[in-house]
């Protein structure tokens, strides 16, 4: 996949994120992390929970399910996670988004 982001994007420091074929590029706040982030792969994640998640999704697809209701995200859309809800998620190949998670330590910056 050829990397959306321009490069006030692409200059900030990549997030180590534990998924496999996706680039995320790390904005670090006081309170909060934003993530912009591509898949080259379909990922699966399993049920979890964690602090407030925002995604505005650029490209693809992404389906969740959300406090057990499944929804599906396509460019355009935008999602909301509140703390503490469980949530999964199927990240397919060609997926893009900006995310906002509410924790200031979620990611480290890749080393």
């Amino acid at each position: 996949m050829k990397n959306i982001f321009p490069e006030p994007i692409t200059k900030l420091p990549l997030a180590d994120v534990p998924l496999k074929g996706v680039t995320a590029y790390l904005s670090q706040s006081v309170d909060h992390q934003t993530l912009y982030m591509q898949f080259d792969e379909t990922v699966e994640l399993p049920e979890h929970q964690h602090a407030d998640q925002v995604g505005f999704v650029l490209e693809g697809k992404i389906e969740m399910t959300i406090d057990g209701i499944k929804n599906c995200f396509v460019k355009g859309d935008r999602y909301h996670i509140p703390a503490g809800v469980k949530h999964s998620a199927t990240i397919y190949a060609g997926y893009a988004d900006i995310t906002v998670f509410m924790e200031p330590n979620r990611y480290k910056i890749k080393g």
